[in-house]
C-alpha cells in the first residue's frame, strides 16, 4: 500500500523522512536536495510536478527530519539510502533531479546503478572530485562550526549561495535558507563536509550515460559555475544545457519560473508513460498562459534589475541615502496576483528613483 504524504521508513539502519505525492501510475521523479538544506527546498518544483508525476522528494541522512545513523557519510551511503528508498517504494524506474551534493548523488547513482533511471536532472553541480585548495577550506569550515558555532557558518554560507541581486529583491528567500542551515546539526554538517572532501571525480563516467540529461546553473553560480555545467554538457551525449539568469547556485529558489519551465519541458519529452498523465503540461507549452506568464515574469525580471542597479549606485556612490533605504517598504508583495506584484514593485523602483533624483538635483557636484 502506498501512503501519500510525509511519511518516515527504516532505510539501512537509519529513519528516512520522505513526501510522497502525485498520481499512482504516473512517472516517478526523485528530488535530491543540496547540502546543508532538506527536501523542502524543492516545494516549487513539487507544485508544478505533482499533477502528472508521482514526485518523491526525501531528507539526505543526518539533514532534514531524517536521523544521521551510525555509519560514517559518503556519497556511496547516500547512494545506497538512495535506492534503499526505491526499492521499499517499489520503484522499479525513476527520473532524478539532484541539485549540488544532490547532483554529486545522481551522478553517482546513474554511474552505478544505470538501470534504475531514466532520465536525469543535474543543478548546479559538477563531476569534478574537491580539489586540495577546497578539501583544505572544509576542514577549516568543521573546525569553525566547532568553535564558533551553526549561526556563524550559516551566516558565511549564504554569502556565496545566492546572488547579489537574490539579496535587495527577494531576501526572504536567503531567510528561509539559513533557517534551514541552522536546523542542521554540527554532526551532519561535519560528517557531510567529509563526505564532500572525500568523494570521487565522475568526469571520466560522463560519456557513459545513456539516458536524456538536463542540466541547469544559475548564471552567477560562483560554488558550481556556468563552465563546470558546460564542461559536463559537452562530455554528456546528447545532453541539454540551460543557463538560469538572476541566479546564483540555488538556481531553483532565485528563479523559479525559468528553472521550472526547464524542468517542466524536459520531464515531458521523456516517453515513459501514456499520455492520461500528461493533463496539463507539454514538451512545447510550460503553462496553457504560458504567454502571458512570461510577459509578467519578463516584466518583474526587468523591475527587480533596475531596483538592483539603483539599490547599488546609492550604496556605492550616495553611502548618505542608505538609511532612506532602510525605511522603504518590502518590495514582496504577498499576493499571488502577478498585476498587484508589478505594481508594488512599480512603486518600489519610482520611489526609489525618487530619492536619488532629489538627491543629484539638492547636490549637483556630488
Amino acid at each position: 500500500m502506498r501512503y501519500k504524504g510525509n511519511n518516515r521508513t527504516s532505510i539501512n539502519n537509519h529513519n528516512i523522512s520522505f513526501d510522497d505525492e502525485g498520481p499512482d501510475e504516473a512517472p516517478v521523479i526523485i528530488l535530491i536536495h543540496g547540502f546543508p538544506f532538506n527536501k523542502s527546498m524543492w516545494n516549487k518544483q513539487v507544485e508544478v510536478l505533482i499533477e502528472n508525476y508521482r514526485v518523491i522528494s526525501y531528507d539526505v541522512r543526518g539533514h532534514g527530519k531524517s536521523d544521521p545513523g551510525t555509519d560514517d557519510f559518503s556519497i556511496g551511503l547516500f547512494v545506497d539510502d538512495l535506492i534503499g528508498l526505491m526499492d521499499f517504494l517499489n520503484i522499479q524506474k525513476a527520473m532524478l533531479c539532484g541539485l549540488s551534493m544532490g547532483g554529486y548523488i545522481a551522478l553517482n547513482a546513474v554511474e552505478n546503478f544505470p538501470k534504475r533511471f531514466n532520465a536525469v536532472i543535474l543543478c548546479d553541480t559538477t563531476c569534478t572530485a574537491d580539489k586540495p585548495e577546497t578539501v583544505e577550506k572544509r576542514t577549516m569550515a568543521i573546525e569553525n562550526i566547532e568553535k564558533y558555532g551553526v549561526e556563524q557558518y550559516a551566516n558565511e554560507s549564504i554569502k556565496n549561495l545566492f546572488a547579489l541581486e537574490t539579496f535587495i529583491t527577494s531576501k526572504e528567500k536567503t531567510i528561509v535558507i539559513k533557517e534551514m542551515i541552522m536546523k542542521t546539526s554540527v554532526q551532519t554538517l561535519s560528517a557531510t563536509l567529509l563526505a564532500l572532501a572525500a568523494r570521487k571525480e565522475t568526469c571520466s563516467k560522463l560519456n557513459k550515460i545513456k539516458i536524456p540529461v538536463l542540466i541547469l546553473v544559475g548564471e552567477e553560480d560562483k560554488i558550481t559555475p556556468p563552465s563546470a555545467a558546460t564542461f559536463m554538457h559537452k562530455n554528456i551525449p546528447g545532453s541539454k544545457l540551460h543557463i538560469i539568469e538572476h541566479a546564483a547556485h540555488l538556481s531553483n529558489i532565485e528563479n523559479t519560473y525559468e528553472f521550472n519551465e526547464h524542468l517542466m519541458k524536459f520531464v515531458s519529452s521523456i516517453n515513459i508513460k501514456p499520455d492520461k498523465f500528461m493533463k496539463r503540461y507539454q514538451v512545447d507549452s510550460f503553462p496553457l498562459d504560458s504567454e502571458r506568464a512570461s510577459k509578467y515574469e519578463q516584466m518583474e525580471r526587468d523591475l527587480n534589475t533596475k531596483i538592483l542597479k539603483t539599490t547599488l549606485i546609492i550604496k556605492n556612490k550616495y553611502p548618505e541615502l542608505i538609511k532612506y533605504l532602510e525605511e522603504m517598504p518590502d518590495t514582496i508583495s504577498t499576493e499571488k496576483d502577478p498585476k498587484i506584484t508589478l505594481t508594488v514593485l512599480s512603486s518600489y523602483y519610482e520611489s526609489l528613483s525618487s530619492i536619488l533624483k532629489k538627491y543629484k538635483s539638492d547636490h549637483p557636484a556630488s
